[in-house]
């Protein structure tokens, strides 16, 4: 048996990695449950700790099998609307439940793999929004789209996708996907201005948007910014921020009335009785503790303090950053600064995808057979054929296994980037087999090289030309530039050349 060479070892390694990052181990296929697609944050589930992302092992100690096995127990379990004990267990823990009406939960199959579907792929709709009558900076275009995720993160929606995006002749946009909506949810959603109020109790000191509310808030310097990072005594860690808020003259004012006939806090020393209540669109997003040295005064800036914590100080630092740049967001504006305009607003069933996708599949798979017949045909050799096969059989699946490493949707672009990265890759391979059974003088090693030096132009020329469509189409060909410049990177470094190898092997 001849000794494998380290070109083929590092596809090897490569097929290895890219099916753990597919599957899982253990493979998420061989597992059983639901999955939490969504919670409403009105219900006993939410207030027990229940979130999306978890899966539901068993329920009062009868394994979920499926989502048919989860259906029929919730409808045999709440028959009556009567308070109902149900004992729900996750991979994270035990949720006891007392309710009288089925938990507020959304349920779904546990995916097979971990590549994630695209809108177009998944179904839902998406969105392309602008603001309307005003040309947008990039720091305005970023702040709309923290604003506009926060609000969609309000209402609880799941699989939510907010990105700011830009086109090629400098125009901003936010592109909004929310799988599972229908146009008119979406349009309804991102149309309306929303509400923020900041109360104290039951009394408003500031409203989003008018001009009594925020004149700024600090984002950056020595009056932002994460101060210290502590360990705690569960072992864990946590880390406080800090930043000014800059209110108005009349919500300086609103603040030192509310404030003034307030007592102090007898389970928290320093601060006042009640809390600063964030809302937005009415809903409680967070509390914030006021302290005591702003009991009755008229203070113009005010000093916004609050944690993140964590396993490690890493964890607990990128928490409490996230939690400052939230709270900032929620402060600057809770409402739409600017009125919005859509540009675009397309609709994707999910069936239709299935359906793409095993077209796709049918597609590549016939292809390449149809390709390794025709190169047993030429070449009247049934090897080369099938390292043929092998080969671009094992860049379909490394470039799989990247996008499932990297969290990237598939979407139908991203497809089309597979399907050429497939068509180019056979083009080198069947020119790399063709100058291999070239009878020439030159050994087969040098004749290799000169493919691989052919390949390796081609390469660098298809590389230029797909980096404009990185932001081409307002991001929409994103995920096609993505997928392609892997697809012949990994064709490139790693399947060419073992490619290369096998055929040296084959015809020695």
């Amino acid at each position: 048996m001849k000794k494998l060479g380290w070109k083929i070892w590092l596809l090897i390694v490569f097929l290895i990695f890219s099916l753990l990052a597919i599957f899982g181990f253990p493979p998420t296929f061989m597992q059983k449950g639901v999955l939490i697609t969504s919670v409403e944050t009105d219900s006993v589930a939410f207030e027990q700790g229940l979130n999306q992302g978890q899966i539901i092992i068993s329920i009062d100690g009868n394994v979920m099998e499926n989502l048919e096995a989860y259906s029929n127990y919730i409808l045999e379990k709440f028959p009556v609307e009567e308070e109902t004990k149900i004992i729900i267990q996750t991979k994270d823990g035990e949720y006891v439940l007392f309710s009288d009406k089925i938990p507020k939960i959304t349920v779904s199959e546990i995916p097979k793999t971990n590549i994630k579907m695209g809108l177009d792929l998944a179904g839902g709709a998406r969105a392309l929004v602008q603001a309307q009558d005003k040309e947008l900076t990039s720091d305005e275009v970023n702040d709309l789209a923290e604003v506009i995720e926060t609000r969609l993160n309000v209402y609880g929606i799941a699989d939510v996708d907010v990105m700011p995006i830009s086109d090629l002749s400098g125009e901003h946009y936010v592109r909004i996907e929310i799988a599972g909506a229908t146009p008119t949810d979406l349009e309804k959603l991102i149309s309306e201005q929303g509400k923020f109020e900041a109360k104290i109790g039951n009394e408003t000191v500031f409203v989003g948007g008018q001009e009594n509310g925020v004149a700024s808030v600090a984002r950056s310097g020595q009056q932002s910014g994460v101060e210290s990072c502590q360990e705690s005594s569960d072992g864990g860690y946590y880390c406080n921020f800090r930043f000014a808020v800059y209110l108005k003259p009349e919500a300086a004012q609103n603040h030192a009335d509310i404030t003034g006939a307030l007592g102090l806090d007898s389970e928290n020393p320093g601060y006042l009785s009640e809390k600063l209540d964030l809302y937005v669109d009415d809903t409680l997003v967070d509390s914030l503790f006021i302290s005591e040295g702003l009991k009755g005064r008229v203070a113009t800036q005010i000093s916004i303090s609050g944690s993140g914590v964590g396993e490690d100080q890493d964890i607990a630092y990128a928490n409490a950053l996230e939690n400052m740049k939230s709270l900032q967001t929620i402060l600057i504006t809770g409402s739409l600064p600017f009125k919005l305009e859509i540009v675009k607003l397309d609709i994707i069933s999910p069936v239709l995808g299935n359906d793409f996708i095993k077209s796709i599949l049918i597609a590549a798979f016939a292809s390449l057979i149809a390709v390794a017949l025709i190169i047993f045909v030429r070449y009247k050799n049934f090897k080369s054929s099938i390292a043929l096969l092998i080969t671009s059989i094992s860049e379909i699946i490394i470039i799989l296994g990247i996008a499932s490493f990297i969290d990237w949707n598939l979407d139908l672009p991203s497809i089309a980037g597979i399907l050429v990265t497939l068509g180019t890759g056979l083009d080198d391979l069947i020119i790399m087999l063709d100058e291999s059974k070239q009878g020439t003088s030159i050994s087969l090693k040098q004749r290799l090289k000169r493919a691989f030096t052919i390949i390796l132009g081609a390469y660098f020329t298809t590389l230029v030309a797909l980096f404009p469509l990185l932001w081409a189409g307002a991001g929409l060909l994103k995920g096609f530039a993505i997928t392609t410049i892997i697809g012949i990177s990994i064709g490139v470094f790693v399947t060419r050349p073992a490619f290369s190898e096998m055929i040296r092997k084959i015809g020695e």
